[in-house]
């Protein structure tokens, strides 16, 4: 099947006023069923022959606060509830038959909601045919008579046709009459008593203009879309009660025409409109139908029903086809039944029945993205892709909408107020669709040969020899009998003209009867001749038939051994499918083992990455303890040996003041100008030595009276300082919990961090604790107190420079250089109560005189 021509006729040479570039727009019709019940609400109103309106219905006002919108939609055509079949017909499908005749390719197509009437459009009830069997019916009574005899066409599975002799297409008849069951129904049986009416057309309708001098096939094909599939509906299987062979989807391919057709099509040649609408009837069962909840008999598939004409002109002797394949020409009409768009929700469909309707409006919203591309296309001279790949309805189709035949759609509306949201879905789509302009068709070419050519050779009757015969006017100008009444025994004048008539009349007789004499001997020379050239002929024929029978022999042979090759590349196949099976079977086991183990090393790698990161933290948490264990180590070592060293510089200062000590002097009071000039430095306290007793004060809070919750983490280090937080009758916690939050009132945090110069800061937050609405417990901060420990290194050092000048009698020297060698430097006198560990002032040293 394909949606232009096969092979058609050559393209002639355009010329200059051509009808190529002329465009026609896509008809869209629109046809409006009758209400199932005289009661239900009505949405959709017909104002005149081509503008329709729709009401929106009373519940749909209601939910959208009382917006009430009437919206008019205008069409080539509209047809309303009492519009019949035949009018339908005349307007719509009787232009694109008279085309197909005239060798022009048609596309017709009902588009309509689920239960719209498209079926009955198309098929027709008992009674009231549809435009099917109408179509079927006009053009066999256009080319009854002027029919090839049946094989003289033969189709071929490149989407064209080719032509067979006499003989051969003879030998085509008596092989298909010979089988037990003939595929192609005959001709001459009565129709189906199923269907006759449907076929049964009382109005005669023909073709004007049919050109005489050429043959015509008629073949027809039947094909399904379902589920985005291609079935054939013709296709004969054996059935088999073992093992059932389901149907084979078939393929979409591209002839050398570049025009699409499917490929392995059963396409059978019909005589007459029984036997076409029968073949159809017998694909029509098989169609896929089922009950959904708006439409009992739903059709689950688009149908396409294809009539191929084929036409070839006779020889110039009129008693032949003309063998010549350029001279063939093929015009297509498709007749397409789209199924209905619908949504789930209203149908209530699950399982098969929802995957076919999400198919179907798969399959229409690719038709509509198409005509929306076209029209873009065309509006705006854009050149964008049409996608006519994404489904097989409009892949098939596409050579129509590029030029290759008229396109005409009939739009199916329901009227009932259900269908009003999906009415609208059509009615925009058919606007869209009514904006798409198509290339006009060229017309046919004329073959050349003389007109008139199957009339002008008929066999003629006339006389035979060179005598004429009597002329009927002589044999209806006998002399009339005179009267033949005696009244007179004397009359001498009756019976001598009554003799005389007979002498003529007898004269006359035996004219004819030696002309017939002529006649009879003339005809049966005729008879003997044709008889001889039949001895010869049907002599021929079984020369002939002989020629073709050992040609069949010889293909017998060649088709047996072929059937043993096949028969043993089949086991061969057989056994490579159960191998394959096999290795797919051991394949799927290993990719699913293969899958498993690295599921497990995922989860292992996992579980190590968690592990490797949980290590690390325990690590990075002992290192950090570790280290600020060491610096407090280092740091309590470092002052106790600055300890230690002060103490014995402390005892070589006491010794060297005794040894030193001068004699004493009345000292010289100072100028108030030098003393300002002079800076007293302040010495700093000294470290307390690590053996000296140290009284710990602990720090009372202020809020003494309240509950605390004394919270002190397990990492924090113990500093031993004098200073530290202690508050009485507290809960000391080293994580904060509800419990103990619950019991107190007031929150303490023990904080420990390093401070900039490397020592530890400790930090006390407080915060005042407060019952939640959901029963929990919130603490709020307050206020902030830091105690920070310092080493004394720093603010000891000073130099003897700073306070003296250097005397020049060097008796300073061993003072200076024992201050440089000590850390920390106190002045005492000797026997001096004040011992080390004790904070003092130095007093400025005076000059010596």
């Amino acid at each position: 099947m394909k949606s232009a021509k096969a092979k058609t006729v050559r393209k002639p040479v355009i010329k200059k006023g051509s009808q190529t570039n002329l465009k026609d727009p896509v008809g869209v019709y629109c046809r409006v069923r009758p209400l199932s019940f005289p009661d239900q609400e009505c949405c959709v109103e017909v104002i005149n022959s081509t503008t329709l309106q729709l009401h929106t219905p009373e519940g749909y006002r209601l939910n959208r606060n009382g917006d009430y919108k009437e919206t008019q939609y205008s069409f080539k055509r509209v047809f309303g509830t009492h519009t019949t079949q035949k009018e339908l017909f005349d307007v719509v499908a009787n232009p694109l038959v008279d085309d197909l005749i005239h060798g022009k390719n048609g596309l017709l197509f009902t588009y309509g909601v689920t239960g719209s009437g498209k079926t009955y459009t198309m098929t027709g009830s008992p009674g009231s045919g549809g435009l099917l069997p109408r179509c079927l019916n006009m053009i066999f009574n256009s080319i009854g008579s002027f029919q090839a005899k049946r094989y003289v066409f033969k189709s071929n599975d490149r989407n064209s046709m080719e032509i067979q002799c006499e003989v051969d297409a003879l030998l085509e008849r008596q092989k298909r009459e010979a089988l037990p069951i003939p595929k192609t129904p005959s001709s001459k049986r009565q129709a189906d008593p199923e269907f006759a009416d449907m076929i049964n057309v009382q109005e005669f309708c023909k073709a004007e203009e049919v050109d005489e001098d050429s043959v015509y096939g008629v073949f027809v094909s039947y094909i399904e879309i379902y589920n985005n599939y291609i079935y054939d509906l013709l296709e004969e299987v054996q059935f088999d009660p073992i093992k059932p062979k389901l149907p084979q989807s078939k393929t979409l391919r591209e002839d050398k025409n570049h025009n699409m057709y499917v490929a392995g099509c059963t396409e059978v040649e019909v005589k007459s409109t029984e036997e076409a609408f029968e073949v159809f009837w017998r694909g029509q069962k098989k169609r896929r139908i089922a009950n959904t909840h708006l439409n009992r008999e739903s059709s689950r598939s688009h149908s396409v029903f294809s009539i191929k004409l084929v036409q070839a002109p006779l020889d110039a002797d009129g008693d032949n086809v003309l063998q010549e394949k350029e001279q063939i020409t093929i015009s297509q009409l498709s007749l397409v039944d789209l199924a209905g768009s619908e949504r789930t929700n209203r149908t209530k469909a699950e399982g098969n029945r929802l995957r076919e309707a999400g198919n179907i409006n798969q399959s229409l919203m690719t038709l509509r993205t198409c005509m929306e591309v076209l029209r873009e296309n065309q509006t705006y001279g854009t050149n964008k892709m049409v996608p006519y790949r994404d489904s097989k309805l409009t892949h098939l189709f596409k050579n129509y909408f590029d030029g290759e035949g008229k396109v005409r759609m009939i739009v199916c509306v329901n009227p009932k107020a259900e269908d009003y949201e999906e009415s609208l879905q059509v009615m925009r789509f058919a606007e869209v669709t009514q904006e798409v302009e198509v290339a006009r068709p060229v017309d046919k070419v004329i073959c050349g040969l003389t007109p008139g050519r199957r009339y002008r050779n008929l066999p003629r009757g006339g006389p035979v020899g060179d005598e004429p015969l009597v002329p009927e006017v002589i044999l209806q100008s006998f002399p009339p009998l005179p009267p033949c009444k005696l009244l007179d025994i004397n009359d001498e004048e009756t019976l001598p003209k009554l003799a005389d008539t007979l002498e003529k009349r007898h004269h006359l007789r035996q004219l004819m009867t030696e002309d017939l004499n002529k006649k009879c001997l003339a005809f049966k020379a005729l008879l003997k001749e044709f008889d001889n050239s039949l001895s010869n002929k049907e002599n021929y024929v079984q020369e002939k038939l002989n020629e073709r029978e050992k040609v069949i022999s010889g293909q017998k042979l060649e088709i047996e051994r072929l059937e043993k090759k096949n028969k043993t590349l089949e086991y061969k196949i057989e056994i490579l499918e159960k191998t394959t099976t096999i290795y797919e079977e051991d394949k799927r086991n290993l990719q699913q083992e293969l899958e498993s183990q690295n599921q497990k090393l995922q989860r292992q790698f996992s579980d190590k990455r968690r592990l490797e990161a949980r290590l690390q933290g325990m690590v990075t948490e002992t290192s950090m303890k570790w280290q600020k264990e060491c610096e407090r180590r280092v740091a309590a070592t470092q002052l106790e040996m600055q300890n230690k060293l002060w103490v014995k510089d402390e005892k070589l200062k006491q010794l060297k003041a005794i040894v030193t000590e001068p004699k004493p002097e009345k000292p010289e009071r100072p100028s108030r100008e030098r003393d300002r000039e002079k800076i007293i430095p302040r010495s700093v306290s000294p470290s307390p030595l690590p053996n000296t007793p140290i009284p710990v004060r602990h720090r009372r809070s202020r809020s003494a009276g309240s509950r605390w919750v004394d919270h002190k983490p397990a990492s924090n280090v113990q500093t031993e300082t004098v200073m530290q937080p202690h508050v009485p009758h507290a809960i000391t916690v080293s994580v904060a919990n509800e419990k103990a939050l619950a019991k107190c009132e007031k929150y303490m945090l023990t904080h420990q961090e390093l401070a900039s110069d490397g020592e530890i800061q400790t930090k006390v937050i407080k915060g005042d604790v407060y019952k939640t609405r959901g029963g929990g417990q919130s603490v709020q901060f307050t206020d902030i107190e830091t105690l920070k420990q310092e080493l004394p290194t720093g603010s000891r050092k000073r130099r003897s420079s700073t306070l003296a000048p250097a005397q020049p009698d060097g008796t300073e020297s061993e003072w200076t250089d024992v201050e440089t060698r000590c850390s920390v430097a106190v002045e005492m006198r000797a026997g001096s109560q004040l011992g080390p560990g004790y904070q003092h002032h130095a007093q400025p040293k005076r000059k010596k005189p």
